[in-house]
């Protein structure tokens, strides 16, 4: 019997090449102005709770005050 080909679950690696997973908690690495904000996330900025979208380099996540926050992989580290 052959076996079944679903949809290859994607990668999200951090900076520093760690693996990521939805729940997670990760630091920023730089700072990073938030467009539509106002706002600048600095580096060492704790985020918890990071979800996946399926696009290897992109992280949905909640911060306060800033609704539908999206990060780049490349710019966190997993704690």
């Amino acid at each position: 019997m052959a076996a079944r080909s679903g949809p290859k679950a994607v990668e999200v690696r951090d900076a520093v090449g760690n693996l990521l997973a939805d729940g997670d908690s990760v630091s920023l690495i730089k700072d990073l102005k938030v467009k539509g904000a106002g706002q600048t996330l600095k580096r060492g900025t704790v985020i918890r709770s990071i979800r996946l979208t399926g696009d290897e380099q992109e992280i949905d996540c909640r911060y306060d005050g800033i609704k539908g926050l999206v990060l780049r992989a490349e710019f966190v580290r997993k704690l």
